[in-house]
């Protein structure tokens, strides 16, 4: 019974998690549109085409916030 209780949480904390970065990365989408101010991302073997500076901090927050929230999703497991 606890591990259906626990299993629930995780799935509607997942479902959340999913659907809230989700929507985070349509309204960047959007909202970038009219972005004319470009930069390159320099990686360690190459660079990345030209990208809207505001897309590039938005995806950052964005996989941020996801594996932030699947840390503490772990962390709270092993606390238990």
């Amino acid at each position: 019974m606890i591990l259906i209780k626990e299993m629930s949480y995780l799935l509607k904390k997942f479902l959340y998690l999913f659907t809230f970065n989700v929507s985070l990365f349509l309204i960047l989408i959007i909202g970038i549109q009219n972005s004319s101010n470009k930069k390159k991302v320099n990686l360690i073997l190459s660079e990345t085409v030209n990208l809207p500076t505001g897309f590039i901090v938005g995806v950052s927050f964005i996989s941020g916030s996801i594996f932030g929230n699947l840390l503490l999703l772990d962390l709270k497991k092993k606390t238990q």
